[in-house]
């Protein structure tokens, strides 16, 4: 009788994540040390590195080496290349870099919250209070700060959706507007539209220089307190959702969306950036992940399937919801349309 084939096993993957920290600091090490810039400048093997990162030789070698283990940079003889990716978003030579973003993606605030994680699953969210929802958090400062260059493809895509550059007469609200970077975006492509951006005071300081150095402050207006609570005004043409729903139930989303649809004008759009996973809620990765950030973050925040974004949409009046991927399959926009 032929014996059954046994499956092959292996403890790679566990050995892979149990120290996928190292993954984390290696990068974080890298852009500390400005490794990628250096090797940008022309700074190939490890010694050269070393001398401009002002490092170890031997210290160079071995982040070097597992940077290249890990995808960030190749190998050819003792010569390092960036990849495409690493000289476009982590070379400060590049106008597109994002290494400011390490500031709030791991900020001790946001990754210590995961040191308890299984305390967390029991519970189903946070531990204490609201978690990165308290009013006021100065977390989010610290995002305003960090995160524009990470946004600039996903603000260019939403420009471009909307068609931003007819130039038509737009009054745009721009709800937890961060760095301000959507608002300004749109500001800066379409000379005829006024931004009003909804933030707590302290981040909407943050927008206000950003408004500034791209100049459109004299079109760029704040609205200072918690979207739930403050006073949006009316007749908007675009309102921005971007990063925001996923931090909260389905149920005070569609409380906020109601409020949203009151402030808009007839054939109003509503345009929504969100991580947003296939029905089976493990595809694609990027996107279907965010729910472990939620779930650490927030009381009730998830990553939503398109179907239960357009059913939010839908509860609080919107006619229609249309999702366009954007480039890299990690966020998609959501454009959902008030009827006329």
């Amino acid at each position: 009788m032929a014996s059954t084939p046994q499956p092959q096993v292996s403890p790679s993957l566990f050995f892979k994540t149990i120290n996928a920290y190292q993954e984390t600091e290696a990068l974080r090490a890298a852009i500390q040390l400005d490794v990628f810039t250096a090797i940008d400048e022309g700074a190939q093997d490890a010694e050269a590195i070393a001398a401009k990162c002002h490092a170890s030789p031997r210290g160079v070698r071995i982040l070097c080496d597992y940077l290249t283990i890990i995808g960030f940079l190749s190998k050819e003889g003792k010569y390092y290349r960036n990849t495409p990716d690493t000289a476009f978003f982590l070379s400060r030579k590049s106008p597109a870099n994002v290494s400011s973003a390490v500031g709030f993606l791991h900020e001790a605030r946001l990754t210590g919250r995961y040191a308890n994680l299984a305390d967390v699953v029991r519970k189903g969210g946070v531990l204490e209070g609201k978690g990165t929802m308290t009013p006021e958090d100065p977390i989010w400062v610290e995002f305003a700060r960090s995160m524009a260059p990470l946004m600039m493809m996903p603000a260019q895509a939403i420009a471009q959706t909307l068609k931003a550059s007819e130039r038509e007469q737009w009054k745009v609200l721009d709800i937890a507007a961060g760095h301000g970077l959507f608002g300004i975006m749109l500001a800066r492509t379409n000379p005829n539209a006024q931004v009003y951006a909804v933030d707590w005071a302290k981040v909407l300081e943050v927008a206000q220089t950003n408004a500034i150095k791209a100049g459109v402050s004299a079109r760029y207006h704040t609205i200072p307190g918690s979207a739930f609570d403050v006073d949006f005004g009316s007749d908007y043409d675009v309102v921005l959702l971007t990063n925001f729903l996923h931090h909260f139930s389905p149920a005070v989303n569609e409380v906020l969306l109601r409020k949203v649809y009151a402030a808009m004008k007839p054939g109003g759009r509503a345009v929504t950036l969100e991580f947003v996973p296939n029905d089976d809620r493990v595809t694609p990765p990027g996107a279907a992940a965010f729910s472990l950030m939620m779930l650490g973050s927030t009381e009730e925040g998830d990553a939503y399937t398109f179907a239960e974004l357009e059913s939010m949409f839908r509860n609080a009046g919107f006619a229609s919801s249309d999702r366009h991927f954007l480039p890299g399959g990690i966020q998609s926009l959501i454009v959902s349309h008030k009827a006329r």
